[in-house]
């Protein structure tokens, strides 16, 4: 059986370390923000037209200044990027059909993707070390950070969605044995 497993949480709550774990431990891993990379490849006139360029930061900054662009965006790229989603996974079975496959998305709870998987697990670090961390990553104000954050939804709205939930809070050593710890519960399924 493939399993198809959701791993999400909020901006920088450690969903990159986290899926890097589970793929070290043999599992097949899909990005979904490279998908979207290649999605905005592939509608690269239609996303150009709307936005006046091609330029992902541009596109970001307009699109999270202005839900309606924002909206118009994910109607373009997130049936492109489940659709590139469904083929990697076509292409796994070809090749197993034992596995468990982690796709990696911050926001397949808000949107309700969460529901085509087999188990959740969500990643959580607590709000202020994620301002922290995103701001570290990205350069971003605190203004520009808290407000891609208000878009999401809070972590105690997550958890009501999850299987597992993994605090990414702590040591990188602690934060792996909670993911083996999920890992040993998926292959049990």
């Amino acid at each position: 059986m493939i399993l198809e497993v959701a791993l999400t949480g909020g901006l920088a709550t450690g969903k990159g370390f986290v899926g890097e774990v589970f793929e070290r431990l043999g599992c097949y891993r899909i990005e979904a923000d490279k998908l979207g990379h290649r999605a905005l490849e592939l509608h690269r006139d239609e996303v150009a037209a709307l936005f006046g360029s091609a330029d992902r930061k541009a596109i970001a900054a307009q699109a999270f200044a202005d839900p309606a662009k924002l909206e118009k965006l994910n109607a373009i790229v997130h049936p492109a990027v489940e659709a590139l989603r469904r083929e990697r996974i076509e292409a796994i079975r070809q090749e197993t059909d034992q596995a468990i496959v982690i796709c990696e998305a911050a926001i397949y709870i808000e949107t309700g993707a969460w529901r085509r998987f087999h188990e959740v697990v969500l990643t959580v670090c607590g709000q202020e070390r994620q301002i922290e961390r995103a701001m570290a990553r990205s350069g971003w104000t605190r203004e520009e950070t808290e407000a891609r954050l208000a878009r999401q939804w809070p972590d105690e709205t997550k958890r009501k969605h999850a299987t597992y939930v993994i605090d990414t809070s702590v040591s990188f050593a602690e934060t792996e044995r909670q993911t083996v710890e999920v890992y040993n519960r998926l292959r049990e399924r």
